[in-house]
């Protein structure tokens, strides 16, 4: 969109990395206040409405139950101050105004919760989202404007001018196994975990800490907003967070060493938040039986000294001796803002060598994700439920589940049940996904195996009672003839994806 000739090489999926395997907020951070990040505060508020505006299908309000018993740190006119200041650092443009609950209506919004000296609560609001979803919009708005995307494409060296300067990259189809060159005036290095072993370098950037959830059946835990949490052994805030069907519980925060591809919960980070969610919902009395999924992730923090909740999530854009631009840190609700930054540093390269190039401002903050294109300008998620019903024969949870997930291209993926009935089969029974989203995945969402289409394109993965694995058979068949696979490539996208939910599942061993 400002001019220029792109491509992006993901070494697996679109957002298979921490992309997809946050907390799934957008949100200002409340908890940066007490650290005195006002200016990251500011910036995420700000991108928090931006992302309202742009992708009003995949970011959507929340609200936050801050509960203060008389045990809490802070009392009930301290944490009110800080929701004050919250507002304000948003302008007022929150969801919602935040607003104080009663015990009684505490009991009555949050039944669940533990009722036992509970002084009060401020009830605030920030936003939910899909970020393997938001991530994987952005790369196809970027397609759509020219840019090149190829996925299961790995950088596996850099190409360097007589200078020492990155000219290019050898990278390899990781499914093929066939190798090119590529040239480029330019090369970004955002990789997230990853960050270190591309620079190279004797001094390491990054501080890389573990996020764990867990999800289990919303009836176990049965909150009707995001509950704010305080572990009772260390302090640390985490969130019981409602997920439709289930409640997910998160996160963790201890740092990591070793391979970014396995990180994975382990069973003290399980019982970690057992044991916090036991505390707030003790009727729940959770065992690790409640739990159907988990996912864990890594954050690329910015090495820094201290605990790792303390750690600034502000990020950083270094340009080494060598022309790489590497961004690293920052969180997924700034995500927009981060790219306009380093895209900068891109255009104030390129001007080094092309003066006379014209180089156009960005207008990401203004232009609609695909999925939000003709989304009602107020909001009205039902009439678009009605548009996508009048599309295709669809019931009312899988045409919510089509908004939620694809905005208004929900219409056109109902569309192709109308015109083809067999993809209206559900893929696990009982549940609203359908065939549909794996020919939709494969034909315009950049799928290209088992897993891209069970974890981050339908998230079965994480929703379904047995991650999806009953649905193997029945996508792997059809990925097999959409893509013209043969018999030993279908038996190893199987085999990959069975062994991705063994890992998940690795901690109850």
């Amino acid at each position: 969109m400002r001019g220029l000739k792109v491509g992006l090489v993901e070494a697996s999926d679109i957002a298979s990395g921490t992309s997809s395997r946050s907390s799934k907020l957008v949100h200002g951070g409340l908890r940066y206040l007490e650290q005195g990040e006002f200016s990251l505060v500011f910036e995420a508020v700000s991108e928090r409405r931006v992302l309202m505006d742009i992708a009003p299908h995949l970011v959507t309000p929340l609200g936050f139950v801050f509960p203060v018993y008389k045990r809490s740190r802070r009392g009930v006119f301290t944490v009110n101050l800080g929701m004050w200041l919250y507002d304000g650092l948003s302008l007022f443009r929150s969801p919602k105004i935040h607003r104080n609950l009663s015990r009684k209506e505490i009991a009555k919004e949050e039944p669940a919760l533990d009722n036992t000296d509970l002084k009060g609560a401020p009830l605030y609001y920030d936003c939910a989202t899909d970020d393997a979803r938001l991530t994987l919009e952005n790369a196809l708005d970027a397609q759509k404007e020219g840019a090149e995307i190829h996925t299961w494409t790995k950088m596996v060296g850099f190409r360097r001018d007589p200078a020492g300067r990155v000219s290019g990259a050898r990278v390899r189809d990781m499914i093929t196994g066939i190798e090119r060159d590529v040239d480029a005036r330019v090369i970004i290095n955002a990789t997230g975990p990853w960050t270190d072993t591309v620079r190279g370098g004797p001094k390491p950037l990054l501080r890389t800490t573990k996020g764990v959830h867990i999800v289990v059946d919303h009836s176990r835990v049965p909150v009707n907003n995001a509950v704010v949490c305080f572990h009772p052994s260390d302090g640390r805030v985490l969130f019981a967070i409602p997920w439709a069907d289930r409640t997910y519980i998160g996160t963790t925060d201890t740092d990591y060493v070793g391979d970014p591809a396995d990180v994975a919960a382990d069973a003290d980070d399980v019982r970690y938040l057992l044991d916090a969610a036991n505390v707030y919902f003790p009727a729940a009395q959770l065992t690790t039986a409640d739990v159907l999924s988990t996912w864990a992730g890594l954050r690329p923090l910015i090495n820094a000294e201290g605990s790792e909740s303390s750690v600034s999530r502000e990020h950083e854009i270094l340009v080494g001796s060598d022309g790489l631009i590497t961004i690293a840190g920052g969180k997924l609700t700034t995500y927009r803002k981060m790219s306009k930054e380093v895209v900068d540093r891109a255009v104030a390269l390129l001007r080094l060598t092309a003066p006379a190039q014209d180089f156009r401002e960005a207008h990401t903050a203004r232009k609609p994700l695909p999925g939000a294109v003709g989304w009602p300008q107020d909001d009205n998620l039902a009439s678009v439920i009605r548009q996508i019903q009048e599309a295709g024969p669809v019931d009312e949870p899988t045409a919510q589940l089509f908004a939620r997930t694809y905005g208004m291209r929900g219409v056109e993926v109902a569309a192709s049940i109308r015109a083809n009935p067999e993809l209206g089969a559900a893929l696990v029974e009982g549940r609203p996904e359908r065939l549909a989203q794996v020919d939709f995945a494969v034909a315009h969402e950049l799928a290209r195996t088992v897993r891209d289409v069970m974890i981050r394109r339908t998230q079965l993965y994480f929703r379904d009672h047995d991650q999806g694995l009953g649905a193997t058979e029945r996508v792997a068949d059809r990925m097999a003839m959409l893509c013209g696979w043969d018999e030993a490539r279908r038996t190893a996208e199987v085999l990959a994806w069975q062994a991705e939910v063994a890992q998940s599942r690795a901690w109850k061993e």
